[in-house]
């Protein structure tokens, strides 16, 4: 399908990574200026990620510090006009151990880690990848890794891919925590339950007094799923992973065509 017409909503929510984010990891200059239309018009602009805060700054940068940020799948809320996290929702250290000990033994060779805000730890065989060339991983010893509650827990496998990891660990541990992908290379990813893209963006948008049928979403990994089908106005990119082109509303061009900006630019107009 084709993008249709609709009226102007009252809350914008859009995954970044294969959405908006280009090919090259830019955002052009065409979706920056789409997105600086919103704030403007009196509608809400959200950022829904799986990035993690420590992340987001470049991003900030480049859309000029417009709107809010729904990071780690739902696991902070960051303020994108200030750059602070606002909110957090984080694993309790039990079920982290547990969530370890599982995967361990489901998946014989993975590596895992918790994520922060703006840091990482990891076991002995977690293997960093781009996304933690900003930091340094730390090590600091079974005892110690699970000590301390933490937003997300990830895992990579040297050679599982990452949809084959999700199909290992969801029958492992989805009854203590939400698990899923968002496409990291041989990475499977877990946050806590009752937390997801659309838990965080209801809990926004209910603050606010915006019902899903006054919010447009755009996504294209399955990660996104739950936010499109909460969303009253759903769009894919055409590059999406088949899962989300067949559940979507509509599917528009690609992120490296500015998909994402024609519609806001349609529905704000200048």
């Amino acid at each position: 399908m084709t993008a249709g017409t609709h009226p102007r909503p009252r809350l914008i929510a859009t995954d970044l990574d294969g959405t908006v984010v280009r090919s090259d990891g830019t955002i052009s200059a065409r979706t920056t200026a789409a997105f600086a239309r919103i704030e403007p018009a009196g509608a809400q602009f959200v950022f829904v990620t799986g990035r993690p805060p420590r992340l987001m700054g470049s991003v900030a940068d480049a859309v000029g510090s417009h709107g809010t940020a729904i990071c780690s799948n739902g696991a902070f809320v960051y303020d994108m006009h200030t750059h602070t996290v606002i909110d957090e929702y984080a694993i309790d250290t039990a079920t982290l151990a547990e969530a370890a000990r599982r995967l361990r033994e489901a998946i014989p060779g993975i590596g895992l880690a918790v994520e922060y805000a703006h840091e990482m730890a990891g076991d002995e065989l977690y293997e960093p990848w781009d996304w933690e060339a900003d930091i340094t991983v730390q090590r600091p010893g079974e005892d110690k890794l699970w000590s301390r509650p933490a937003p997300k827990l990830v895992g990579r496998h040297p050679t599982l891919s990452a949809d084959d990891l999700l199909a290992l660990a969801a029958p492992a541990i989805g009854d203590l925590v939400t698990v899923y992908h968002s496409n990291g290379l041989r990475l499977v990813e877990a946050i806590a339950p009752d937390v997801s893209k659309a838990h965080a963006l209801t809990r926004f948008a209910g603050g606010l007094g915006i019902t899903p049928d006054q919010v447009v979403a755009f996504g294209d990994m399955p990660n996104d799923l739950p936010m499109l089908a909460w969303a009253g106005t759903s769009y894919a990119v055409a590059n999406a992973h088949p899962t989300v082109l067949d559940a979507v509303s509509h599917v528009i061009p690609s992120n490296d065509e500015d998909g994402v900006a024609k519609i806001i630019e349609e529905l704000f107009p200048a």
